[in-house]
């Protein structure tokens, strides 16, 4: 049963017009508590994901559990239908088990704080916020086994419980889940700042409605849902064709052999609404690549792709959800039925991003992105120091973004717009590790009109033994550029003993051992190329070559011919540009690189690793696609 929500006023709240100004100062208020939010966290957390990268995701909404501001959209919904409790003044709810709540978080690493916010006894908003904590148990440090066959190898889960019950704490929870991690005070430490981060909103919340009145909050909130549901229509109407349009890609592999996994997604409008189908996806892992995709989240997605393509000034909410129906097939990648491992799941939600592109530009090219959003490199390094100390690591990093209409994409940047890296200078004071080189890889984006963001090179110099872990995709499956734009480059991670000793591991591996000594490639994918590459200014070229871009070589990708003073040759530039026009012919729209069966064979040839194969649905037992 739903949850019960108890308020001892129940007066309905009273509709009333909000005059412009008015709105658009509440407007802004809620966008600042937000950013409060953000600062809060990031001052009161201690460990490097959410304190230094920001891995941690607020939410305000009204009091029908509607985001107003935010990033994911809400979750609120499935909340509310898989907690069978009541909800009451001075109670705050604490969760992780993304079962229990429609995938409302997506794995059991993220951690989610709910604050119900009460105005004289009634129920007036929500606000929360969830992040990745470092460690939550499990059978290997971090907690993300790649190789994780079901959820219950992950670590703990937390169904929906009151970590404050009408204002007292319920200590003993707390205790019980910090218990099983191995880093408990970073737990707890990012525990008490999601705490805070709630509490600062909801103390923002309460003062606009006694500012501007209790009614004329909820009215403005009433108001800014329905200009979102009023702008995203006419976008739709605009972008989104009757005809139905189908996009697919895939996750290079699963971790233990098998791949590459297809994710596919077909959208028509139909009758005003879009209608965005996963019929097609490849069923469930039996690994920990499933990504149970919450379907509000996805809106918010593909809400947020639209707004940013088409016009950035609309205001993030869910007000436009009933616009949008998102089917997805239960047994499938992107909705794994219970017990599947989920700690994985990162790789599919960065493809999601990929595959909105490939939909919404059919239809005006002009606007289409490249592929590059693709994943979230992670690296994991724990073990005991030679002072007995436990030393853990989880750092996510940053591929090349893809070229875009309005330019190049970022080098080495993250999937998410407010992530930043993790700072060299602190790797090297809380961990028993040396940076020896930060920097782009040359010529690892997609030649284009628009270039596609360069990858990185991290090289960790490991001081102490312990054991590393690599999530990361992309490295099968290139980055397709787009509009006579190429694809990225692959990522790759080599490995090089203190012997001097070479060997390249797999992008998803476990319990890599290391020596102090040993040294770690962290190479991540290049981002695919916009536009047709001959059209790119000569002198953007030769200035990226002066800036460790491009090589000489690589221009010549680009049709141009750099002369032995480091100039532009322009009469060969113009020659080999004529001819390579002229062997390529025409371009299309999409550039996906070799086939499937090409780039095994490459595969193999580069690395010396065996090419993923394709998956056996027969041998997952959990495949049960209805």
């Amino acid at each position: 049963m739903p949850a019960t929500i108890i308020q001892s006023n129940t007066t309905p709240f009273a509709r009333k017009p909000v005059d412009p100004v008015t709105l658009d100062i509440m407007e802004n208020a809620l966008r600042n508590a937000r950013v409060e939010m953000d600062a809060t966290l990031v001052r009161t957390a201690m460990s490097p994901g959410i304190r230094e990268q920001g891995d941690a995701f607020p939410l305000i909404a009204d009091h029908e559990g509607r985001m107003i501001v935010g990033q994911f959209g809400s979750f609120i919904g499935g909340f509310l239908k898989g907690y069978d409790g009541t909800i009451e003044e001075g109670d705050m709810f604490f969760l992780s088990d993304p079962y229990s709540v429609e995938g409302a978080v997506s794995h059991c690493n993220d951690w989610l704080v709910l604050l119900p916010v009460f105005s004289d006894g009634r129920l007036l908003a929500y606000t929360a916020m969830f992040g990745h904590m470092s460690d939550i148990g499990g059978k290997v440090p971090g907690s993300m086994p790649i190789d994780a066959t079901n959820i219950f190898q992950e670590g703990v889960r937390i169904p929906p419980v009151k970590i404050y019950r009408r204002g007292d704490y319920n200590e003993d929870v707390v205790k019980l889940v910090l218990h099983q991690s191995r880093t408990p005070g970073w737990c707890a430490a990012d525990l008490n700042a999601l705490i805070a981060s709630c509490r600062v909103a909801a103390r923002r919340v309460i003062e606009m409605s006694e500012r501007f009145g209790v009614d004329s909050y909820v009215s403005a909130t009433e108001e800014l849902l329905a200009r979102n549901h009023r702008a995203m229509e006419t976008l739709i109407g605009q972008a989104v064709s009757e005809e139905p349009v189908s996009f697919q890609d895939y996750i290079c592999d699963d971790g233990l052999g098998y791949g590459p996994y297809k994710i596919k997604c077909t959208m028509w409008r139909e009758n005003g609404r879009v209608v965005l189908d996963f019929a097609g996806t490849d069923p469930q892992s039996v690994a920990s690549i499933n990504f149970y995709l919450n379907e509000n989240m996805f809106k918010m997605f593909f809400g947020i792709y639209m707004i940013m393509v088409f016009d950035p000034q609309i205001l993030f909410n869910d007000g436009f959800y009933d616009l949008i129906d998102v089917r997805i097939p239960k047994g499938s990648l992107l909705k794994p039925v219970f017990p599947a491992a989920l700690s994985g799941r990162t790789h599919a939600l960065g493809r999601i991003f990929d595959i909105l592109g490939g939909l919404l530009g059919q239809k005006t090219p002009q606007f289409l992105n490249a592929a590059g959003f693709s994943s979230s490199p992670h690296l994991f390094y724990a073990g005991t120091d030679r002072k007995g100390d436990w030393f853990q690591l989880f750092q996510i990093g940053f591929g090349g973004i893809p070229g875009r209409p309005m330019g190049d994409g970022p080098d080495g940047h993250s999937l998410w717009p407010g992530f930043t890296n993790v700072p060299n200078e602190f790797l090297e004071r809380y961990f028993p590790l040396i940076i020896e080189r930060y920097e782009t890889v040359a010529d690892s984006g997609g030649p284009g009109l628009h270039r596609g963001g360069n990858g990185i090179i991290m090289t960790y110099r490991f001081l102490e033994a312990g054991v590393i872990a690599i999530h990361d995709d992309r490295w099968f499956v290139p980055p397709w550029g787009v509009n006579g734009g190429l694809p990225g480059e692959r990522a790759r991670k080599v490995l090089v003993k203190a012997d001097g000793r070479e060997t390249i591991v797999g992008n998803k591996v476990e319990d890599i051992e290391v020596e102090a000594g040993d040294l770690l490639h962290f190479i991540t994918w290049g981002g695919g190329g916009w536009g047709d590459p001959f059209d790119r200014d000569p002198a953007i070229v030769e200035q990226e070559i002066r800036r460790g871009l491009v090589t000489v070589d690589g221009a010549r990708r680009y049709g141009v011919v750099i002369a032995a003073d480091g100039g532009v040759d322009a009469a060969a530039t113009e020659a080999l540009r004529a001819r390579l026009r002229a062997e390529r012919g025409s371009p299309g729209i999409f550039d996906f690189g070799p086939d499937i069966e090409t780039l095994r064979a490459a595969c193999e040839a580069e690395t010396g690793l065996p090419a993923p194969i394709q998956p056996r649905w027969a041998d997952h037992r959990l495949a049960v696609v209805e």
